[in-house]
């Protein structure tokens, strides 16, 4: 007889024989005879795609990559504008206390018009193009320079507005309304029937930006109208031959203005003239470099001390990767990776022609000119002066890009799935306020039907339906 360890007979006999489970081992993990841990690891890479598939995902996507963004942005204004905030007026709040007002007239803006039905939007192109056209005039006859020389800033009632960033939004909303409702009446046969009158106006634009020496917006302008008439399918040699002219445009522009041959100059070699046109270039390198992988602390950056001009907007980029790392700077790139993806999602998804070519500008918009400002900082791209949308200060470009968020989430709730689910959790507070104002986003097709008309609507089609059947029958067995 076989002698029996102590502790008992060994637990060999699993469940199946009627004996207790046989515990897991150390050497032996439950999930089999994988390592441990990967069971749950597949179990979550698997959820990912359901995740990606729910009705809201896209709303909830721009939004808090939208309020991540604006929050690291207020945080970091704060921290690159207190040196020259406190040697222009004594206090460091001064310019945070700016961003802040804007912050706070942006945000409420951003949540109407993610409330707004799409007849809104495409009521106010045209009158958002004719102001963003008067106040470029303006500009160029009563315009301000400051530091670079260029013409960008227009003093209206003791405030300074850039309005060549408003007129980004402007373009889009105005694009998108003209090529849809060509769309919609079939009339998007021929490149010419394309490109009239969305060409004349972007040229229009561009021209006015120019006089201002603002190439940057240009490009941004430029980059809009073949993002609008990509999506409507224009043809292949349509692209070749913008793009040659975009080419040909930039060149002379650059050859007639010397402190643009200047910074292309220290674009391709900024250690040829260190302490002028390459200055910029080479101090945000250095504190891109000094940051290193987890930065110097926050408040800790050197370069905001004098060092590196505009470290509140053109290169606030530079005193992330200072104060934060290449962490840092690696979270605010997934960032803007993930509103682009968003965005692009929701024209996607969406079935309504003007929703899916707004959409496209203004992520086109926002995601372009945040790779043109980063492009810049880490020596990619020559220096454009244009800020990284919802993180650089100043007020006229992040009120338009908010309200363009605003936008984007609103186009978001018109994805068929968004659609139903929103109709099954009833009106809001702020629907029912728009209600009132006669526009709620019912007007535009996309209003979220109440509880019990959803359940009308869902009891009745097949009662009626039911019935027909039953009316078709009898005729047919009386025949």
């Amino acid at each position: 007889m076989a002698a029996v360890p102590r502790g008992g007979a060994p637990k060999t006999l699993g469940a199946a024989r009627g004996g207790p489970a046989r515990p897991a081992t150390a050497a032996e993990p439950r999930g089999g005879g994988g390592p441990p841990g990967r069971g749950a690891a597949e179990s979550r890479m698997q959820r990912i795609p359901q995740l990606l598939d729910r009705p809201l995902t896209s709303y909830y996507l721009l939004f808090s990559s939208c309020a991540l963004l604006m929050a690291f942005g207020l945080t970091m204004v704060l921290s690159s504008s207190m040196v020259d905030s406190y040697t222009d007026t004594g206090s460091v709040y001064s310019l945070f206390q700016k961003q802040l007002v804007a912050a706070a007239i942006g945000l409420p803006l951003m949540l109407l018009a993610s409330h707004l039905p799409l007849k809104v939007f495409r009521a106010i192109g045209y009158p958002a193009m004719l102001v963003s056209v008067a106040l470029l005039v303006l500009t160029v006859f009563k315009g301000e320079a400051y530091n670079s020389g260029a013409v960008r800033w227009l003093e209206i009632g003791g405030l300074t507005v850039q309005a060549s960033e408003p007129a980004k939004l402007a373009f889009g909303l105005w694009g998108a309304s003209v090529l849809a409702r060509k769309e919609e009446l079939k009339e998007l046969k021929e490149w010419r029937q394309l490109l009239f009158p969305l060409l004349p106006g972007c040229g229009a634009l561009v021209l006015l930006v120019l006089l201002g020496t603002d190439l940057g917006t240009s490009l941004v302008l430029l980059a809009i109208f073949l993002a609008l008439v990509w999506v409507v399918g224009a043809p292949g040699k349509l692209f070749v031959g913008m793009f040659g002219l975009v080419a040909t445009l930039v060149a002379i522009m650059i050859a007639v203005e010397p402190f643009r041959i200047a910074r292309v100059t220290s674009f391709l070699d900024p250690e040829a003239d260190p302490t002028g046109s390459g200055f910029q270039v080479l101090h945000g390198l250095y504190a891109l470099g000094t940051g290193g992988l987890f930065g110097v602390g926050i408040g800790g950056s050197r370069e905001k001390w004098g060092f590196l001009p505009h470290p509140e907007s053109d290169f606030i980029f530079a005193i992330i990767g200072e104060e934060f790392g290449l962490v840092g700077t690696l979270v605010v790139v997934g960032l803007f990776g993930v509103l682009g993806y968003a965005g692009l999602r929701v024209a996607l998804r969406t079935r309504d022609p003007f929703a899916r070519l707004a959409a496209t500008s203004v992520t086109v918009w926002i995601v372009l000119q945040a790779l043109v400002n980063i492009g810049t900082v880490i020596g990619l791209l020559p220096v454009t002066g244009i800020p990284l949308p919802l993180v650089s200060a100043g007020g006229s470009s992040l009120i338009p890009t908010l309200f363009g968020i605003g936008l984007l989430l609103a186009l978001a709730k018109t994805e068929p799935k968004a659609r139903r689910a929103l109709a099954a959790r009833g009106p809001g507070r702020v629907q029912r306020a728009l209600s009132w104002l006669g526009l709620d986003a019912a007007q535009g097709g996309t209003r979220p039907a109440g509880a019990s008309q959803a359940h009308t609507s869902a009891a009745g089609e097949p009662r009626r339906t039911k019935e027909h059947a039953q009316v078709q029958a009898r005729r047919n067995r009386r025949r």
